[in-house]
């Protein structure tokens, strides 16, 4: 379901609005500086604050600033867009899967029957929404080059609003009486897939930086608590919250609208599962316009990848060889790009608008796609929420329930973690002396994937064990007595992986990425989700019986591995996590700003 807040020793401010100061000494610039070492000149957004020294940065505690309410309307678009996105897709599996019941016309299963249209087969259903997370979270590359260099983050949002509703109504046609009884439905459908997931995907690239840069401070800053507490206001601390109430609003939509579409499912019918959301989607156009003149909003700059690109190539002469060891250790040395910044360059190249710190910021950007790498293994446990897991509890007791409620546990449980972890869990940590870092947070993401894909492992064996039809319980007439919240904790360790990983990926994307490339940055990181469907294409032949328990057994195991070799990969890049954040930030000039 695609921030985190960070340990206070481990971040310092952002510094992502300001160019180039030419009067810092040269050491400066190599991240060894703070934030009191720019000049603190009026610029209406730091005016009158008090600025900390060395002593202070070193021993007062920190805390974050107020989240600005224009970041709470951009929440509640992203509210109404997952209500929308969630309830729908909640739906999907039993659609696909499951036929049509005898003498329905809505697809509506009752109190005692399982819903269904297309009766295409769990195989069929965990390919075609595995097709549709894929196509979901390639199409933000695209959304991301659209806002980056021509038509801005707010604008790209506005359209992608109109692309979604578009698909959702196709959704409501294709499960209307009269189409859904007919071969047709099929087409309709998957046709509804692919225009929603293109408006998914122009969103979801852009929505995310658009929340984060509503906070405008950059630069840390003293204060004094109603106690009396001299205490340092933490800009990135401010953008973690910031990043966890986002997901807290996102996990808002996502179970009231998987909840009541459940239901809407299994008594009314399928066309009523996708026109609510189509209802609740509405209000997405309707609170982007009431906001538009409050936002603040980041232009276009033009086309910045062929930039970066220019810049890598520039960086990499010489250093290439026909030895791929060779290549890699010239490719990675630290001193890789020092020859590519301006200031190194006699005669620099005219597509060389930029000072030394924007290749730095480029530098860091990098590193932060180097992290997301990882992130496709990780994706394929949560994904196993959107299919398998749901298929799973079609053959255990539901006691009346519909066998895809369950899911909601894992928003449920997020609703309840996030702000237990953001006001009790990691200050605490803090308080005890523990460096919690963001990469530290993703490597125990992947811990606790695997063992949620180890609890549904075990749940299946007994389903094998205890089910009438021993290893054909998906297509058993009759079902396992287990009670069905025997799932629950497969569903709460993926929603703590997810506070681990996934709202840390969003953040680390944010404050890696230079300004004008965050929209882009972040789309890497939503890729890596649809490089992980394509990847769990491989697994499908495992997402039937008797080769259930192996797919969930072998979707722990690459969980851990990875995140054993994660961490190895990325922890003498943690040790230098305060010098990333604390880069300034540097300046390319665009064709737009000619």
């Amino acid at each position: 379901m695609a921030g985190l807040q960070r340990d206070t020793d481990a971040i310092a401010a952002i510094a992502d609005v300001k160019k180039m100061d030419t009067s810092i000494p040269s050491e400066k610039l190599s991240g060894e500086f703070h934030d009191h070492d720019l000049d603190h000149e009026d610029d209406g957004v730091h005016d009158g604050l008090e600025f900390p020294t060395d002593e202070e940065i070193a021993t007062l505690r920190r805390v974050s600033d107020a989240i600005p309410w224009n970041a709470y309307l951009i929440a509640i678009v992203e509210l109404a867009e997952r209500f929308s996105f969630y309830g729908s897709t909640v739906v999907f599996t039993n659609f696909i899967q499951q036929p049509l019941p005898a003498g329905s016309h809505t697809g509506a299963g009752g109190p005692d029957g399982v819903s269904g249209a297309l009766g295409l087969l769990q195989r069929a259903a965990t390919g075609l929404t595995t097709f549709y997370q894929f196509w979901c979270y390639i199409t933000p590359l695209y959304g991301a080059y659209l806002a980056d260099a021509h038509w801005g983050r707010f604008k790209t949002i506005a359209i992608a609003v109109f692309v979604a509703l578009l698909g959702h109504i196709i959704f409501i046609i294709s499960a209307i009486p009269g189409v859904i009884e007919k071969k047709g439905a099929v087409g309709v459908f998957v046709l509804g897939m692919i225009v929603t997931g293109l408006g998914t995907g122009l969103f979801k690239a852009n929505i995310s930086p658009l929340v984060a840069e509503q906070y405008k401070r950059t630069k840390l800053f003293v204060t004094t608590t109603k106690s009396g507490e001299r205490v340092i206001v933490d800009p990135a601390m401010t953008v973690s919250r910031i990043y966890m109430y986002f997901y807290l609003f996102i996990n808002i939509g996502a179970l009231v609208g998987q909840i009541t579409m459940t239901y809407a499912e299994k008594y009314v019918g399928f066309w009523l599962a996708y026109t609510l959301p189509t209802g609740i989607f509405l209000l997405c156009p309707i609170v982007l316009f009431i906001g538009r003149n409050r936002y603040n909003r980041t232009p276009p700059t033009g086309s910045v990848l062929a930039t970066t690109l220019r810049l890598f190539r520039y960086a990499a002469r010489g250093k290439w060889s026909l030895n791929p060891v060779r290549t890699y250790k010239n490719l990675s040395a630290p001193d890789f790009w020092e020859n590519a910044k301006p200031s190194r360059v006699h005669e620099p190249p005219v597509w060389m608008t930029f000072d030394d710190l924007w290749v730095d910021e480029v530098k860091r950007g990098l590193k932060a796609c180097g992290v997301f790498l990882w992130f496709p293994i990780y994706w394929l446990t949560y994904n196993q929420l959107n299919n398998n897991l749901t298929s799973q509890a079609a053959t255990m007791n539901t006691h009346g329930l519909p066998n895809d409620v369950l899911s909601n546990l894992d928003p449920f449980a997020l609703i309840i973690l996030i702000p237990i972890c953001d006001r009790f869990i990691y200050p605490g940590l803090v308080r005890m002396g523990y460096n919690f870092t963001a990469l530290k947070k993703i490597t125990l993401g992947f811990f606790t994937g695997a063992a949620a894909m180890a609890w549904a492992a075990a749940v299946q064996h007994y389903i094998y064990k205890t089910n009438p039809c021993g290893h054909s319980a998906s297509t058993c007439k009759e079902i396992s007595p287990l009670n069905v919240w025997i799932q629950t904790g497969s569903y709460i360790l993926i929603a703590i992986s997810e506070i681990l990983a996934s709202i840390t990926g969003l953040e680390y994307a944010f404050t890696k990425a230079p300004k004008n490339m965050r929209s882009l940055v972040m789309a890497v990181f939503l890729f890596m989700s649809a490089l992980s469907s394509a990847l769990g294409e491989a697994f499908v032949s495992l997402s039937a019986d008797p080769l259930l328990v192996w797919n969930y057994g072998s979707m722990g195991v690459l969980a851990a591995v990875t995140g054993i070799l994660f961490w190895f990969s990325v922890r003498n890049l943690d040790r230098h996590e305060d010098e990333l954040n604390n880069m300034q930030s540097g300046h390319l000039t665009t064709e737009k700003e000619h």
